[in-house]
């Protein structure tokens, strides 16, 4: 048995491919799947305490009990929850995955983009220290 865990948006439209982009990138039957509206815009933003705090519980508990190999965060066309074109979205996917590979520094952590046709991309990210981000004049 092998586990992944994906942070997508509680949209349906994208949740099927992201599924199964997510068993063929990791190369697990299964996918723990952790919804909100626009997550990508909670874990960026960090501003929403509760909403934030639902996320990582729900990761952390699909990194300890189910071993999971890897972590996406989704941002996708017509999001409802965190509105605004596809930079908007990759900008907040890009912090979102930052911050959680400081959180989970021994996690492979990775951001996607879904299209109006279903496609899925898996965005390039370079690591950077929030640390260093935060030391920004």
């Amino acid at each position: 048995m092998g586990f992944c865990t994906v942070i997508d948006c509680m949209d349906g439209r994208v949740q099927r491919s992201v599924l199964e982009y997510m068993t063929a990138r990791f190369g697990v039957p299964y996918v723990d799947t952790v919804t909100a509206p626009g997550p990508n815009g909670i874990l960026s933003r960090r501003d929403d305490a509760a909403a934030l705090q639902a996320i990582l519980r729900c990761v952390d508990v699909s990194i300890r009990k189910h071993n999971t190999v890897g972590v996406a965060v989704v941002g996708h066309y017509d999001c409802g929850g965190n509105p605004g074109d596809r930079s908007h979205q990759d900008a907040d996917t890009r912090e979102a995955v930052r911050y959680l590979r400081e959180k989970y520094p021994h996690m492979v952590v990775i951001g996607l983009w879904v299209d109006a046709s279903q496609n899925v991309e898996e965005l390039e990210i370079e690591s950077v220290s929030l640390t260093a981000l935060d030391r920004r004049p």
